[in-house]
Parts: C-alpha cells; sequence; structure tokens
C-alpha cells in the first residue's frame, strides 16, 4: 500500500473526487461547496466529490473488505478509507411529519447543517451566485422552504442524543427583503441553543446595521461566517454579482464588527479556489482577513450539478498545495487556528483541506489590533515608552492622527507586548504613509517584536497601495532600520526635541506569501 500524507491526499481526493458503486448517495445540492460525501481519512473528516460530472474520470475507487473500505488509485492501494455511516436521526419524522432529513443534514463527522431559508432573492435574477445551488435542493423535494425554531429544536436534539453532533451550522439564503433573513436566524439559533445547549455558527451576507450581529449573539449564536468568496472584485462581478454590489467595505465592517462580538478565530469567509482568480488574489485576500481575525477558510470550487458552473472543474492539486501552504503560514503569523473555533464550517473542515496543513500558532503574533482591549494595550506601552520612560511627551502621546492610524500590535499568547502605527498622509492621495510611535516593552525589546512590527507595517502600507512609507526615526535606531530596508533621506534633524532621522522603507523588500 503507497502512503501519502493526509494533506496531499486529501487535496488530490477534492479535486479527482472518487467513483463509487451505485448506491452511494451524498449531498448534490444547497448553497456553498455542496456536492459530495462525508467519508473520514486517516482520522480526518473530508467531503470528497462523487457525483458531479469530472467524477467519471477519477483514478480514484473503492474497494470494500468486510465492514471497512480501502482507498485505491489506479488500482493500487494507497490507505483505509471510512464512509461516513448515514446518521440515526435521519429515521426519524418531527411532530408536524416531516423527515428529520429534510430539516437537517450531517456535515463532515459530528455537524448538523441547515439552510433555515432554502430561498434566495436572488435565485431567479442575474444576480444570482454561479457556483451556488440553495434552490435546487429545494426544487427536487429534499428539503423545505423555511424551517421553523421548533423544528429545528427537535431535529438538533436527536441529532446530538443520537448521533453525538457536536455543534451546528445555520445557512440562509438572502430574504426578501435582504437582510429579514438574520431575525430568522437569531429565532431558530435561540431554540436550538435552548434545547440543545449545542455550539452554533450562522452565515449571512453583511448587514446594513451591524447591531443585527449583536441580537445573534444574544440569541446563542457562537460564530459567524460572512463569506465574500474572492478578493478578485471583476471576477466576483461576473459570478456573484449580487455580493460584488456590495461593495470590500461593506464587508470589511462587517468582518470588524463580527470580530469585535464573536472574538477572533470565530468570524470566517470562504475563498473560493478555482473561478479564474490568481493564487496571489487568494492569499492576499487570506493575509486581509486573518490580520483582523477571520479565518479564511480556502475551498476549491465544488460544481454542483444543475448550477451555473456545474461544467467546471476544481483547481490542481498543485494550486491548491501552494495556496494552503502559504495561507496556513498566514495563519501560524496571526495566531489563528481551526482547533479554536467554537462551531461552523472552520471546525468541521470537511471541505477544505486547510486544516491539515495547519501548523502551531506563532509564539510571537502580529497583527492590526482587533478590539479595544488591544488598541488599550498599545496605548498604555506607548505611554510607558514615550511618556514614563523617555520623557518625549508630558502628559500623553495621544494624537490627531490616532483616529485615523492602523494601530499594529505583536503580541505573546494573549499579552500585547509592542505596537506601531501607520497613518496616510493628509497631502498626497494616499500614496505617502507615514509610519510612527514604534514601542516595545523593555522585557521584550531583545525578541524579534520590534523588527517584526516593522516589517508588518511595510507590508500593511503596501496592501493599501502605499508607494512611498516614510517615518522620523530616533538616531540611536537608525543602523536597525537600514538592516530592514529603510535607508535615509534627509539629515539628521531635531524632531520632537531629540535627534531624528527621515528615512524611506524599500516597499520591494515586502516579501510574497507565495
Amino acid at each position: 500500500m503507497q502512503i501519502s500524507p493526509a494533506s496531499n491526499l486529501i487535496t488530490n481526493l477534492q479535486r479527482f473526487g472518487i467513483r463509487v458503486a451505485d448506491g452511494m448517495s451524498g449531498r448534490n445540492g444547497g448553497a456553498g461547496p455542496a456536492e459530495g460525501r462525508a467519508f473520514i481519512l486517516k482520522n480526518i473528516p473530508v467531503n470528497i466529490p462523487i457525483s458531479a460530472k469530472f467524477v467519471s474520470d477519477s483514478p480514484y475507487t473503492l474497494k470494500k473488505e468486510g465492514e471497512k473500505y480501502i482507498l485505491l488509485e489506479d488500482d493500487i492501494e494507497v490507505s483505509e478509507i471510512s464512509v461516513v455511516p448515514e446518521p440515526h436521526f435521519y429515521q426519524l419524522r418531527t411532530r408536524d411529519n416531516i423527515a428529520y432529513r429534510k430539516i437537517a443534514l450531517l456535515h463532515g463527522k459530528d455537524c448538523l447543517a441547515t439552510t433555515v431559508l432554502q430561498k434566495c432573492i436572488f435565485w431567479r435574477s442575474d444576480r444570482q451566485c454561479g457556483f451556488c445551488g440553495t434552490e435546487l435542493s429545494l426544487k427536487s423535494g429534499r428539503t423545505t422552504a423555511q424551517k421553523t425554531p421548533r423544528q429545528l429544536a427537535e431535529v438538533a436534539l436527536a441529532a446530538k442524543e443520537k448521533d453525538h453532533v457536536s455543534h451546528v451550522v445555520l445557512t440562509s439564503g438572502t430574504g426578501n427583503p435582504p437582510f429579514s433573513e438574520i431575525g430568522h436566524l437569531a429565532a431558530c439559533a435561540h431554540a436550538i441553543k435552548k434545547a440543545s445547549g449545542l455550539p452554533i455558527h450562522a452565515q449571512f451576507i453583511p448587514p446594513k446595521e451591524l447591531s443585527l450581529m449583536e441580537t445573534l449573539k444574544a440569541a446563542g449564536v457562537d460564530s459567524v461566517g460572512i463569506h465574500v468568496e474572492s478578493f478578485d472584485w471583476d471576477l466576483l462581478t461576473r459570478i456573484a454579482p449580487a455580493k460584488a454590489a456590495m461593495g470590500l467595505k461593506a464587508y470589511e465592517r462587517a468582518w470588524q464588527k463580527a470580530v469585535r462580538v464573536f472574538g477572533s478565530n470565530q468570524v470566517s469567509s470562504f475563498l473560493i479556489v478555482g473561478m479564474g482568480e490568481s493564487a496571489q488574489s487568494v492569499v492576499r485576500g487570506s493575509e486581509i482577513l486573518a490580520d483582523l481575525g477571520v479565518y479564511p477558510l480556502v475551498v476549491p470550487l465544488r460544481p454542483i450539478p444543475g448550477s451555473k458552473m456545474e461544467a467546471c472543474v476544481p483547481p490542481s492539486p498543485e494550486t491548491m498545495e501552494r495556496i494552503y501552504g502559504a495561507v496556513a503560514n498566514i495563519l501560524k503569523r496571526k495566531g489563528l487556528s481551526s482547533k479554536a473555533s467554537k462551531a461552523g464550517c472552520v471546525r468541521c473542515g470537511a471541505c477544505s483541506a486547510l486544516h491539515a496543513y495547519e501548523k502551531q500558532p506563532a509564539k510571537l503574533t502580529c497583527h492590526t489590533a482587533r478590539n479595544a482591549k488591544e488598541v488599550a494595550g498599545a496605548l498604555a506601552i506607548r505611554h510607558e515608552v514615550f511618556v514614563k520612560e523617555q520623557r518625549i511627551f508630558k502628559t500623553t502621546d495621544v494624537d490627531k492622527h490616532d483616529p485615523a492610524s492602523i494601530h499594529l500590535v505583536a503580541k505573546i499568547g494573549d499579552e500585547v507586548v509592542g505596537t506601531v502605527r501607520v497613518f496616510a498622509a493628509e497631502d498626497n492621495d494616499n500614496n505617502h504613509w507615514i509610519g510612527s510611535r514604534l514601542a516595545v516593552l523593555k522585557p521584550f525589546r531583545t525578541g524579534r517584536a520590534g523588527a517584526y512590527l516593522v516589517k508588518e507595517a511595510m507590508k500593511r502600507v503596501k496592501q493599501r497601495g502605499g508607494t512611498f512609507f516614510t517615518a522620523h526615526i530616533q538616531e540611536n535606531n537608525v543602523s536597525f532600520f537600514k538592516r530592514l530596508g529603510w535607508e535615509p533621506i534627509d539629515s539628521i534633524q531635531n524632531y520632537m526635541n531629540r535627534p531624528h532621522q527621515l528615512m524611506r522603507a524599500d516597499l520591494d523588500r515586502v516579501p510574497d506569501d507565495l
């Protein structure tokens, strides 16, 4: 039997699928990456295509030996593999005589998932998402148009007791009017939580009223998904025009609010690979998300039979391996992990191989301040260094630039140990950015925190389209900045009553994550 790393094998299987015997069925509709069947491969749950058109050319098949299966590649045994059995709760019916499986389905090995509103206002319009099949399962009679809170509470309790389901995913089509679905998500979450106590994940488009997220939190939702799908906006305009029309700023505001409400690592966004985007756009988008505390759930395109993109094929394993590796490094640097997710697609992981590529989060992490606590930590360090220690300021170093600044923090575990800020110059159309207030607590100055903060500041400016990044550097720190790719652009002058050197960053030295 050949031995393949689990990460590579999962990546290959999600590209080619498995040719299965007649009689084995799987999910074949719904929202998001839907088509496939759940398997367990080397103790990892994975959803693998079994009925999409491209699967007919797959080199992978199954051989049954007693009660177990062997995965074959070109008739050569490569691994044992388990088929997740049909759950016991599928045999039951609700009090109003509807089959439980029409109300909710088992995803992965222990995730209960449902689309609470199986209709979408954009479905029969030119704004329909090309990758989605949310109304296909409704048309085929496999589900109901709207699940009630009572039905979901009943099914969730049974799934927990009979099949050891450990968390719940609630999705929804866009309501009529848009955002009305969020109230229904909240009502369903409240009923499920009251009946079962299970952790709950909810997915929705960026709401105009951001306070709706607080409503979801109060209803018992533990984590959320706000899915942009792609950072290639031209592509998104063609594939998912309703999403693109909301604009990136709306998504950014929603992600930031969600992180403040639900916490870092409890917010996620799907990024679909294989729709025509560049690998660089996926990795850059993952960096933006992870920096905010949003988990970038990278998934290969899963063409759903009957959807607008049913004739497409998933991206190559080589493409996915490169992207997975790069995004895994980003997660490590930003302190995110699928294991920390309380509920949802990130915790389940079956539609992506990213969790198999993940590494332990780094001891020292650096990112944009994600909440009021981290901003306060940054300001406290600045006060300690610039007011108490260096006495450059008498009472406070806070100034007019702080409200518009991007505040970066370096952290060891949950402790903020350093900070720096960057902001756009007032007179240069955002191409000129300024860095200042680099400060690290004394016990951590012999480590990498200072250099990490400077490098992250350079990256952030480049991400924002900056081409000219300057800072006034105290004279004793000039050699440190030179090592990091900065060069003097003027003579040493008195600045803030101290000798400073005006320096410029070489933004070409910012590394590409790919």
